[in-house]
């Protein structure tokens, strides 16, 4: 048989199983926009940023309804009432992690953002218990926060008040916290390792964020047959993998399973205490990828809305102008910022949570998944299917937040100037899946900030007008643009 009529046939039984697989499930899931076959509805969207393309699909087609994947069905939750329906009032039926082939290609199931089943309930559990022991929303921790900012102030004095690029140097402040907990490590701003863990953890997330994940999100075979930025996220995840392995033999080397140190002593202690269990939860592969799911995700959130709020705090001078009276009014000048303060300062912690609103970190979510065939507004869901979560339609939800788009702490302080808490603020999503750092990520904003501006003016370089605050990739992370400012000392 000549080859033109192999890929021709090839090519009609791919066809008539994408069809078979988008149709089978139709009276089922949710409407949603006519997929092409094997494209699914992939044309119909805005890889760069599929969080617009979803709200203008839900114009459409309401707050629940299914988009194709390339084959793969994902239904859409838009709005407050379902994402909260689901994600709380089903909390553990919609608690699975959806597909992200690149990561999960990289953590092949282990760790504690990315695994499902068993592996994911034990980890986290531990996880959250081993945190909270090393301090997590305790004084201890507060201690450590305050000690790296004082750090932070030091290497930001360095500037001499030059326009500077606030990148690597606020990422290192989150890392070195995360650090201590996990590696027993703090670094030197400067030393070799910690510039190239940091290069590469910054690499991967601009990766991550690129229309080209999105693509192989769609077609996961492009991860094994086509060249792409995919390859280098992977050689970036080895070399930190290779790292944690590395502090993980030396850990072992010096253990001492009744004075552990950090996370991994705890870890390693748990598996000689389970070894003769045939379960797999504690091993040296599930521990590595744990490990480096924590310094991820605690490196680079705080370090993005960190740098996000700086440039937000520069584009709004009177925003700034308002914090700082209160620093002065409730800190004054001669005592670092601590966690009681927060409570003094409704328009400072009004201030942290409009950043996290507007910049909208992870506008999608991270993908779900159901966990069992699951009934949900007259609709049944099959065990596996994908769930996206639109963030972004709760956080600018404008009967909550009236003007979302417009930045402005209002949203979080009620008509006597308290502060406002609010359902709808689900910057760290919520429910089974919620972040596992919320509490020291919460924390380390409050504090880093207001130690930046208890020490410092900060100082455009151009007419604080002319900036430009929208993101650059709206992908799973939403990025801010480029840009330089001055850290005058007060």
């Amino acid at each position: 048989m000549d080859l033109p009529v192999v890929l021709v046939l090839c090519l009609c039984c791919l066809l008539l199983i994408s069809l078979w697989k988008q149709s089978s499930g139709k009276g089922k899931l949710p409407p949603g926009p006519t997929p092409l076959p094997i494209l699914g509805n992939i044309l119909q969207l805005d890889v760069k940023d599929i969080s617009k393309s979803v709200s203008n699909l839900s114009k459409v087609y309401g707050p629940v309804f299914t988009l194709y994947f390339g084959m793969n069905p994902l239904v859409v939750l838009h709005g407050y009432e379902a994402v909260k329906e689901a994600l709380i009032g089903l909390g553990e039926e919609f608690s699975g992690r959806g597909s992200c082939p690149v990561i999960q290609r990289a953590s092949k199931g282990y760790g504690v953002i990315f695994s499902n089943g068993k592996i994911w309930k034990e980890t986290r559990r531990f996880s959250l218990m081993t945190l909270r022991d090393f301090g997590m929303g305790k004084r201890s921790m507060e201690d450590r926060v305050q000690q790296e900012a004082c750090c932070l102030v030091e290497e930001l004095r360095k500037t001499d008040g030059l326009p500077c690029d606030p990148t690597f140097i606020l990422g290192c402040a989150p890392c070195n916290v995360i650090c201590s907990i996990i590696f027993q490590n703090h670094f030197d701003y400067k030393d070799q390792i910690f510039l190239d863990l940091m290069e590469r953890l910054n690499e991967n997330a601009r990766i991550l964020g690129s229309p080209w994940i999105q693509l192989c999100s769609s077609f996961p075979a492009l991860i094994d047959y086509v060249p792409g930025k995919h390859k280098k996220f992977f050689e970036n995840y080895a070399c930190m993998k290779s790292y944690v392995l590395e502090k993980t033999r030396e850990h072992q080397a010096s253990l001492d399973m009744n004075n552990p140190r950090d996370f991994i002593d705890c870890f390693l202690t748990k598996m000689e205490q389970e070894k003769h269990n045939q379960e797999l939860e504690y091993t040296v592969e599930n521990l590595a990828h744990t490990v480096l799911d924590l310094f991820v995700a605690g490196t680079e959130t705080t370090s993005t809305t960190l740098r996000y709020g700086l440039l937000l705090l520069l584009k709004h001078p009177e925003v700034t102008a308002k914090v700082q009276e209160e620093i002065d009014h409730v800190i004054g000048r001669h005592r670092s910022p601590c966690m009681q303060d927060k409570s003094h300062m409704p328009y400072t912690d009004a201030v942290v949570h409009e950043i996290q609103r507007y910049i909208d970190l992870v506008p999608t979510n991270l993908p779900h998944a159901v966990t069992c065939d699951i009934k949900f507004r007259n609709y049944l869901i099959p065990k596996g299917t994908g769930i996206l979560t639109s963030l972004t339609s709760v956080l600018y939800d404008d009967k909550e937040f009236p003007n979302p788009e417009v930045f402005d702490p209002g949203h979080f302080l009620d008509e006597s100037g308290n502060f406002r808490k609010s359902d709808h603020f689900m910057a760290f999503s919520t429910g089974k899946r919620i972040c596992v750092g919320e509490g020291l990520a919460r924390m380390e904003l409050f504090l880093f900030l207001t130690t930046i501006l208890q020490n410092f003016t900060l100082k455009s370089v151009v007419d604080p007008k002319d900036l430009d605050t929208t993101p650059v990739v709206n992908g799973l992370l939403s990025v801010p643009p480029f840009y330089q400012l001055c850290f005058i000392p007060v």
